[in-house]
């Protein structure tokens, strides 16, 4: 049966369907997302490395599937609505531009005039403003028009640009929607569907981003096992970036997560099958232990549940989130930070430069017909600028390459650009 409520409203009220399937609200969304054509492109955007440089390594678009299976897992362990979380974990990327994080890095200066750029700020904007479904009443477009609940699970920073933090939710153009899915709601308080889906991203961020590391050839442990000044060295790096413990006590959990068996079967890794084999089996052991001790930690503080909403908070162990950070903080050093990539982000950034600049002056002939009329409709120099940071965030990495090229000249194809260096 579908679920009735303010959950299971929709920001545009839309007619009953009646197809004899017997779907739910929430089953809809998960299709909505699934079926549309910014999860599409997500098969060719960044995830660490760049997009179809090797067969094996992860895209946005497998990292959003193995997110959306782990979350709808942990979620439903907990008594979350399995489709409301599976809804978060598909959707969560979809606001990423090319690039990945360089990429978002390059639009955000470029956008300071309107607002900024920020991919989950952008994901809410792909949701309920840029895909194509729903037109509502007054002619604008309403996007996938998402259940309240699955809009509310996807936002994991619910507050607008606040000074001193890089990441935020809602542009201020998107505070009518926004406020309409955030109502009643105690301001900057998640959903306990959206902490499952950002420790699912965590998770599968951790845990995989090592693993195709490993398998590319760009982390071996053993430096690690042998040299403490290394050691000291990346928990530093996690200190600094991704965790709130201090560089002596990470050290310390390092230490008992390279001492774990798992790990330290790695070291010798040479791409055979059976080396790929220990591969797979540590990745998955890693992403249940992580899972297991949320829930457990979640239900022993708030009881066997079933939890849903606001009715509990997701709790991991301090020790289990440290482990997470410096699976994290062994990507960013060997395999972000690994030599050539400082010139390629440069790259990268410049051809986004380029396109943002090309394209508003060029606008709004040079702009999609999607986005044209947006251009025309806009009031002043910062929402048309918005436009042509919504045209360039929706581009794939070759997508973006190809633009550049039609722009400007130059090669079409993606090498210059996206090389591992």
């Amino acid at each position: 049966m579908s679920p009735v409520g303010p959950d299971a409203r929709r920001w545009v009220d839309e007619p009953a369907k009646d197809t004899g399937q017997g779907r739910s609200a929430f089953e809809r969304d998960r299709a909505r997302v699934l079926h549309s054509a910014a999860f599409r492109r997500l098969a060719a955007k960044t995830q660490v490395h760049t997009a179809g440089t090797d067969d094996f390594l992860r895209t946005r678009l497998t990292h959003s599937l193995e997110v959306a299976q782990i979350a709808r897992e942990m979620g439903s362990r907990l008594g979350c609505d399995p489709d409301v979380v599976d809804t978060a974990g598909l959707a969560h990327d979809l606001g990423h531009p090319p690039f990945g994080h360089s990429g978002e890095e390059a639009l955000d200066a470029l956008a300071t005039t309107c607002g900024g750029f920020e991919g989950n700020a952008q994901t809410l904007r792909v949701l309920t403003r840029l895909e194509a479904k729903v037109i509502g009443p007054n002619g604008a477009s309403a996007g996938l028009n998402l259940t309240r609940a699955s809009l509310d699970a996807v936002s994991k920073y619910p507050w607008p640009r606040r000074t001193g933090e890089r990441k935020f939710g809602v542009y201020a153009d998107d505070h009518p929607v926004f406020e309409w899915l955030r109502a009643d709601v105690p301001d900057g308080r998640r959903c306990l569907e959206a902490q499952v889906m950002d420790w699912a991203d965590d998770v599968a961020y951790s845990v995989h981003d090592v693993e195709d590391g490993i398998h590319g050839g760009y982390v071996t442990l053993r430096p690690l096992l042998a040299d403490a000044d290394e050691r000291a060295a990346l928990s530093a790096d996690v200190a600094t970036t991704y965790s709130g413990e201090s560089s002596s006590d990470l050290a310390e959990v390092l230490a008992d997560l390279l001492a774990d068996p798992l790990l330290a079967s790695l070291s010798g890794y040479d791409g055979s099958y059976r080396a790929q084999t220990a591969l797979k089996a540590t990745t998955s052991a890693l992403t249940g232990r992580f899972v297991a001790a949320a829930v457990a930690a979640t239900r022993r503080r708030f009881g066997p549940g079933p939890h849903r909403r606001y009715a509990a908070d997701l709790v991991v162990p301090r020790e289990v989130r440290a482990r997470c950070a410096l699976l994290k903080g062994i990507a960013l050093r060997y395999v972000l930070r690994r030599p050539g990539s400082a010139a390629r982000y440069e790259r990268q950034q410049q051809l986004l430069a380029g396109l943002v600049a090309g394209l508003a002056d060029r606008a709004p002939e040079a702009l999609d017909a999607v986005f044209a009329p947006l251009w025309r409709a806009a009031g002043d120099d910062a929402a048309r600028l918005r436009v042509v940071v919504d045209q360039v965030a929706s581009l794939t990495d070759p997508a973006a390459v190809q633009r550049h090229a039609r722009l400007f000249g130059g090669p079409t194809d993606a090498g210059g650009w996206c090389d591992l260096g």
